[in-house]
């Protein structure tokens, strides 16, 4: 009797062999279970757009925190509000006291012997800590309004379905892993998703409300003004953006990952400083849109997180010297 099979992993030994064909049926079973997956977060997503796109629209409510405020006025005719515009003192001498206050007021018309005047009814003042957006988005088309609903639905699908079609992905390829390997890979996933919303949660409430901001300022500096986006345009920038951060918050494990199968030391890392930094401003280009600003908020956090993965090589690399008894300072 043949004893190799003795020196095979219990789960390996235990698992029957299958041929190319059954793998890829595995394969299409996984990718159909998974585009099912997200087109049921599609259906749901579609249903809760609205609450997706006002969830897109925090970072424009931000991008006033970096200037004073200053006194607003706005115009309402109907159900169109226009402005908030700035304003001064001096132009209004009837603002009410107040660091800046925001006036609303009320476009009408009444009747004055045989002619017809406006008139402006003042409204009451928005509550305390109820932002208005300066930055206003509009569909100039009849069928951007379904465009627009469906990338964000899109977005938030892949999201929301994430869990599954990662398990059923996760059904294919992890039978091909041992157990030791098993346990590797989870703790890389791990890592890997933290970063993910790390890269995610840095875009969202810091990267993205300065990169909006610096737009806003340098189409003044042109004589432009900029208050005034197509709706597509910006769920589509804000997308990508957040995104790409995401994914190049990944490059860290990746890195990491080269250093443990021993492909490259941390002398090597160092050596190519200066060849990551350009490709950073590559990947900021690649992975967000193809605008200086977001590239190099994107290209500034990924080589900081190059210079860390440069540290824990070297501390890998100590402890391993540490362990056999040799220590190179």
């Amino acid at each position: 009797m043949d004893d190799s099979e003795n020196f095979l992993p219990e789960d390996e030994a235990a698992t029957p062999k299958k041929s190319f064909w059954a793998h890829l049926n595995d394969l299409r079973t996984a990718l159909m279970r998974s585009a099912i997956a997200i087109g049921v977060a599609l259906v749901v997503c579609l249903l809760v757009s609205d609450k997706i796109i006002a969830i897109l629209e925090y970072p424009l409510r931000k991008i006033d925190m970096f200037e004073k405020p200053q006194p607003t006025v706005s115009f309402q005719i109907g159900a169109t509000k226009l402005g908030p515009y700035p304003v001064t003192r001096e132009q209004f001498d009837g603002l009410p006291p107040g660091e800046a206050p925001q006036i609303i007021f009320q476009v009408g018309a009444a009747q004055v012997g045989k002619e017809q005047v406006a008139t402006l009814k003042l409204l009451p003042a928005p509550p305390d800590g109820t932002p208005s957006m300066r930055v206003k988005l509009h569909n100039f088309g009849p069928a951007e309004a379904f465009f627009v609903a469906f990338h964000v639905a899109l977005y938030g699908a892949l999201i929301v379905s994430a869990p599954f079609w990662a398990y059923f992905l996760g059904q294919f390829f992890l039978p091909a892993l041992n157990i030791k390997e098993r346990k590797l890979f989870f703790g890389w996933i791990g890592w890997s998703v933290v970063l993910f919303f790390a890269g995610v949660a840095m875009t969202y409430f810091l990267l993205l409300p300065l990169a909006l901001r610096a737009s806003i300022e340098y189409s003044r500096l042109l004589g432009f003004e900029a208050f005034d986006w197509r709706a597509d345009e910006y769920i589509g920038f804000v997308a990508k953006f957040i995104f790409g951060m995401g994914l190049g918050f990944q490059f860290p494990i990746v890195v990491l990952l080269l250093v443990q199968l021993g492909l490259v030391t941390h002398h090597q890392l160092a050596k190519y400083r200066r060849h990551v930094a350009v490709l950073s401003l590559i990947l900021g280009a690649v992975l967000t849109t193809p605008e200086v600003i977001t590239q190099v908020a994107m290209a500034v956090p990924l080589y900081i997180l190059y210079e860390a993965c440069i540290w824990i090589a070297w501390y890998w690399d100590w402890k391993k010297r540490k362990a056999g008894g040799v220590i190179d300072v």
